[in-house]
């Protein structure tokens, strides 16, 4: 994948037309742009790029003719670019690549893991473009990416920054620098970075684990599992579980969880479903759910996300059955239970959360 070095950069003006939806991101714009404004030359035909952090809602400038192969684990994003029918994958598969395009999100592990990828999967002097707004930490990477002694050519575009560079013939001792190590929480769960709360055990969580029954006998779902912190929690304290199911959004921490409920909790039977709960039905049926919903979606708080994992949860119950969850304060979930359950109440609270149960 040849190109030229930026040495115009007054050549920059887009003759990309725009055809993003409302929800994409900038970054995603700046990401395509140094390829429709000509500053690089655009992949050919023939040509097969490696797509990290991808999200939908892009259109590629006309002289695009590679094979696009996008990663994404985070379901909703997933299901977006299936929508726009682009190839893709919750992992990564394959090498040879002959470039590679990298979307940073919010967690610098994960970007930096993301470019150790890329070092490792496309050809030498294959080109690899990385884009991010300043949320991202769009800069530092490039400082970083500059102090290992890479070339990077960049330019700034809406609100953010794409940088560039060719895959240097060594890489080993670079993908050792970038690639980030698994992280051990409380000695009993392995994760890694871009996973919620992947250094610690989240505050929420642990004061929802403080109420879990020890004495359930049913079948149990953690709505939101993460890494598997809560499940285990409540297969440690109610032994004689019948059955845990783990939904979780995004794969790479739902493969964590299936690990850590492995090494923790081996012999409670449990299954994992990698699901975007506000959005997709649950088939089964459950005793008791639990949950930690997010009130995030990428980079925007959404609130309504919780409320739509309630909901989830409620047509997921037999009669009679419990859900428990902890959430901010502030989050309005009360009423959204009031709908959908014959009681609701408090549990506890402190000075962020609060602990909420309801029963079908």
């Amino acid at each position: 994948m040849k190109y030229d070095k930026a040495t115009d950069i007054r050549r920059s003006k887009s003759t990309f037309h725009d055809e993003t939806t409302p929800m994409s991101r900038d970054a995603l714009k700046t990401l395509f742009h140094p390829f429709a404004s000509g500053t690089v030359d655009a992949p050919g035909e023939g040509e097969r790029i490696l797509f990290l952090g991808a999200e939908a809602g892009f259109s590629l400038p006309g002289d695009f003719a590679a094979e696009l192969s996008a990663v994404q684990g985070f379901r909703p994003f997933y299901r977006q670019l299936q929508a726009q029918r682009i190839n893709v994958t919750p992992e990564i598969e394959g090498e040879g690549y002959d470039g590679a395009l990298v979307l940073c999100g919010k967690h610098k592990g994960e970007n930096e893991s993301y470019i150790a990828e890329t070092l490792s999967r496309v050809k030498e002097g294959g080109l690899i473009v990385i884009a991010g707004g300043k949320e991202d930490g769009i800069q530092p990477l490039r400082k970083r990416l500059e102090g290992f002694g890479l070339a990077v050519e960049h330019m700034p575009k809406y609100h953010g920054v794409a940088l560039w560079f060719a895959r240097p013939a060594d890489v080993k001792a670079l993908t050792a620098q970038l690639v980030k190590p698994a992280t051990r929480v409380d000695e009993r769960f392995t994760t890694t970075a871009g996973m919620f709360s992947h250094d610690r055990i989240d505050a929420g969580s642990e004061l929802l684990a403080s109420r879990l029954p020890t004495d359930f006998t049913g079948d149990a779902a953690d709505f939101g599992a993460g890494w598997g912190y809560l499940s285990v929690e409540l297969a440690t304290k109610s032994p004689r579980i019948a059955r845990i199911d783990l939904y979780e959004a995004h794969y790479g921490a739902l493969e964590a969880a299936r690990a850590n409920l492995l090494a923790n909790c081996p012999k409670v039977a449990q299954r994992f479903f990698w699901t975007d709960l506000a959005s997709e039905p649950v088939k089964d049926k459950y005793d008791l759910i639990i949950m930690n919903p997010p009130f995030h979606e990428g980079h925007a708080a959404e609130p309504s996300l919780g409320q739509a994992m309630i909901k989830t949860a409620a047509s997921a119950l037999r009669g009679g059955g419990r859900l428990m969850l902890v959430a901010n304060r502030g989050l309005p979930y009360e009423p959204v239970l009031a709908e959908n359950f014959k009681e609701f109440g408090e549990t506890c609270r402190n000075a962020r959360f609060k602990v909420l149960w309801a029963k079908k």
